[in-house]
C-alpha cells in the first residue's frame, strides 16, 4: 500500500531547501540568468548543507535519506530556478548514483565518497553532437591498449561540463558491435578532470537554464586507467538506461516545483491586477488556466512520489519514472505558458519570473529523453511491446 504521508525529516530538509533557494539564490536569479552566469559558490553552499549526498549511504560520505526526500529537495530548488535542480540531476540522479549501484567498492571510496561530501562535482556524458535520443549513435571510441583505455570522441549539451572533476563517459569497446547496432558493445568510463586530451568547454546563449552550466566534453587520446571502467565491459548502454531512470526522476520531480511557481505568481497577480473594474482572477478564461495549473501541479506531483516510493522498495521503476517525467514537463511548459498570458504584456519582460519559467521549462521537454521518446516509452508499455527485465544491478532499496 502507497503512503504518501510525509515523515518529520522529509518535512525538515524540504524546508532546508526551501530557506536555502529563497535565502540564497531567489533575491539574485534574476541578475545570474541576465548575465548567464553560474555561481560556483552554490556547490560550496549545498555541500554545507549535505545535498550533494543526498541519497547516498554515510559509509560512502552521504547523508542517506529516500528518495522521495530527494524529489521534494527538487520540487523546492526548481521553484526557484531550474539550474539549481539541474546540478542534483547530473551530480546525484546521472552520476553519483549510478556509481553507488554499478561501482566497485575501490570505486565508491575513490569518486563517490568526495562526491557525496561535495569536495568534487560529478556529471554524465553520454550525449553527442550527433547522438541524444539515439544513445546507439554515440561515435566515442574506448581502445585498450595494456593496462588503459584510450578514448577519443566528443560530448555535447552537458551539464556542468566545465565545473565537474569527475564524469561518466560512455564510448564503443567493440566498433563491429558498434556498426551492427548491438549495444553490448558499448562501455562506461570514469573519467577525471586533469586526465591528458581531457578538455571541457561551455556554451553561451541558451534560451534557459542560463544560470547553469552547460558544455562540451573533448576527449582527444585521453588514457583511462582499467580500473576505472564501470561496471563489465559491454554494459555501459545498461548502465546509461538505469542511470537515466534516476535522472528522470529528479527532472520531473523539479518541474513540477516549476508549476508550483507558475501557479502561485500567478495567482498573485490575478489577485492584484484589474481590468474591467475587477482583478482579472474573476475573468472565467482566467481561471480556467490556473484550474489547468492545479490540477497539473497535483497530478505531477502523484507521479513522480508514487516513482520515489518504488525507488525507496528496490523495484524497477522505468514504467513510472517515465510517465512521471514526461508528464511533468509538459505540464510545466504548459503552465509556464499560460502564467506569461495570464501576466500578459508583462509576462513578456524579465521584470517578473514567468518568462523565465517559460524558457527553462523547454529544455525539460528535450533533455533525458524527449517528450517522443517517452510517448513512444508509453506507448509501447501500454501495447505490451516493452517488458522491463530485472538489471543486473537495481537501484539499492531505502533501508533508513
Amino acid at each position: 500500500m502507497i503512503d504518501f504521508s510525509f515523515t518529520e525529516e522529509q518535512l525538515m530538509i524540504q524546508k532546508l531547501a526551501r530557506e536555502f533557494a529563497q535565502k540564497e539564490i531567489a533575491p539574485r536569479i534574476r541578475d545570474l540568468d541576465r548575465a548567464q552566469t553560474f555561481d560556483r559558490n552554490i556547490l560550496k553552499k549545498m555541500a554545507e548543507l549535505g545535498l550533494l549526498g543526498l541519497t547516498i549511504p554515510e559509509e560512502y560520505g552521504g547523508v542517506y535519506c529516500d528518495y522521495i526526500t530527494l524529489g521534494l529537495v527538487c520540487e523546492e530548488l526548481e521553484y526557484v530556478d531550474t539550474s539549481l535542480r539541474v546540478i542534483l540531476s547530473v551530480h546525484i540522479g546521472l552520476n553519483s548514483l549510478t556509481l553507488l549501484t554499478w561501482g566497485n567498492d575501490e570505486q565508491k571510496r575513490k569518486y563517490l565518497i568526495p562526491q557525496a561530501k561535495g569536495e568534487k562535482i560529478g556529471t554524465f556524458g553520454l550525449t553527442e553532437p550527433n547522438a541524444g535520443s539515439d544513445a546507439v549513435a554515440i561515435e566515442t571510441k574506448a581502445e585498450k591498449k595494456g593496462d588503459y583505455y584510450v578514448l577519443n570522441g566528443e560530448k555535447m549539451w552537458i551539464s556542468l561540463a566545465d565545473v565537474a572533476d569527475h564524469f561518466i563517459i560512455f564510448a564503443w569497446t567493440d566498433w563491429e558491435k558498434k556498426k551492427r547496432r548491438d549495444h553490448s558493445g558499448m562501455s562506461a568510463f570514469i573519467v577525471e578532470r586533469g586526465m591528458k586530451g581531457l578538455e571541457t568547454g561551455t556554451i553561451h546563449n541558451k534560451l534557459g537554464i542560463r544560470a547553469g552550466n552547460t558544455g562540451s566534453i573533448s576527449l582527444n587520446d585521453v588514457e583511462v586507467p582499467k580500473e576505472n571502467l564501470l561496471g563489465e565491459e559491454g554494459e555501459g548502454f545498461k548502465i546509461a538506461m538505469f542511470a537515466l531512470d534516476q535522472g528522470r526522476y529528479t527532472v520531473a520531480a523539479g518541474a513540477t516545483g516549476l508549476i508550483r511557481a507558475c501557479l502561485d505568481f500567478s495567482v498573485k497577480y490575478a489577485n492584484e491586477r484589474k481590468t474591467f473594474g475587477v482583478p482579472i482572477g474573476y475573468h472565467q478564461l482566467i481561471k480556467e488556466m490556473i484550474c489547468q495549473m492545479a490540477v497539473d501541479y497535483e497530478i505531477s506531483r502523484l507521479l513522480y512520489l508514487k516513482a520515489g516510493w518504488l525507488k525507496n522498495k528496490g523495484i524497477r521503476n522505468t514504467r513510472e519514472t517515465s510517465m512521471a517525467k514526461y508528464y511533468a514537463c509538459e505540464a510545466a511548459e504548459r503552465a509556464a505558458s499560460n502564467a506569461v498570458q495570464i501576466y500578459g504584456a508583462y509576462g513578456y519582460s524579465d521584470e517578473y519570473p514567468v518568462e523565465r519559467f517559460y524558457r527553462n521549462a523547454k529544455g525539460a521537454q528535450i533533455y533525458e529523453g524527449s517528450r517522443e521518446i517517452h510517448k513512444i516509452l508509453q506507448a509501447d508499455y501500454a501495447l505490451g511491446l516493452r517488458v522491463d527485465k530485472p538489471l543486473r544491478c537495481n537501484l539499492p532499496p531505502y533501508k533508513g
